[in-house]
C-alpha cells in the first residue's frame, strides 16, 4: 500500500446506525480523525486487540482513496482513483465516557489496529457503487450490510466538507460511515470484507 498522509472518517452517515446507538442524526456531517499508526491490512491474519478497555465494536465502511490535492469545484471522479472496505473500530465504553464528559473521542477511536482497511481497487465510479452492496460477515454470518444510496451525506458532499474543513489532497483515505448491524468482538472472531459477492479481505481477532 502506498503511503497514507491522513485517515478522515465519516460519523452517523446511516440514518439506521444513529437509531441503533440512541444517537440524534445529525444536520452535518460529524468529521473525526485517526492516526495512521492505527491503519492495518486485512490480509488473513490474526490482529491484535485491547482485551481491558471494554467493549471494542466493528462498524463496516467504504473507504476512498484520495489521488491529488481537492480544489473547489472538482467532483468525485475526479479525486478519487481507488476504493476498499475497512472497520472503524471503536472502544464502546470509553467512547460513551468520553462524550459524556464533552471530550473528545481519540482515544475511543485511533488506538492501535483501529483502522483496518482491505487492498485498494479501481474506484468504479458512483453508479457501480450505487448498484453494489458491501458487507461483513462475522464467524460466517452476515453482521453488516450497506449500500450507499442509504447515505445521508453522499461521496460529493463528504469530499466538499472534508476539504474545507481540513484541506483534503493525494494519499488521504476516508471512511465514510457504517451501516447498522455494529456489535462487539471477541477473540477468535473471524472477519470477512465483501463486494458484492467477491471477497475483499479477512482477519481473526486475538485478545
Amino acid at each position: 500500500m502506498n503511503e497514507i498522509k491522513n485517515i478522515y472518517c465519516i460519523g452517523r452517515n446511516y440514518a439506521k446506525h444513529a437509531v441503533e446507538l440512541g444517537n440524534a442524526i445529525p444536520e452535518k456531517p460529524i468529521l473525526f480523525s485517526k492516526p495512521t499508526r492505527a491503519l492495518t491490512v486485512a490480509k488473513g491474519q490474526t490482529v491484535l486487540f485491547p482485551s481491558n478497555r471494554g467493549e471494542i465494536h466493528h462498524e463496516l465502511e467504504i473507504v476512498l482513496h484520495v489521488s491529488k490535492d481537492v480544489k473547489q469545484g472538482d467532483h468525485v471522479e475526479d479525486v478519487i482513483d481507488k476504493m476498499a472496505l475497512g472497520i472503524d473500530f471503536t472502544l464502546r465504553d470509553e467512547q460513551s465516557e468520553l462524550k459524556k464528559q464533552g471530550h473528545p473521542w481519540l482515544r475511543a477511536k485511533g488506538f492501535k489496529s483501529s483502522a483496518i482497511v482491505t487492498d485498494f481497487w479501481a474506484f468504479p465510479g458512483i453508479e457501480a457503487c450505487r448498484n453494489t452492496n458491501f458487507s461483513l460477515t462475522k464467524n460466517g454470518d452476515i453482521v453488516q450490510q450497506g449500500n450507499i444510496q442509504d447515505m445521508m451525506f453522499n461521496f460529493q458532499q463528504i469530499i466538499e466538507q472534508i476539504s474545507e474543513a481540513f484541506g483534503l489532497g493525494t494519499g488521504d483515505i476516508i471512511y465514510t460511515g457504517t451501516p447498522e448491524g455494529v456489535g462487539a468482538i471477541q477473540s477468535n472472531d473471524e472477519f470477512r470484507f465483501y463486494w458484492g459477492e467477491e471477497e475483499k479481505g479477512s482477519f481473526i481477532v486475538s485478545m
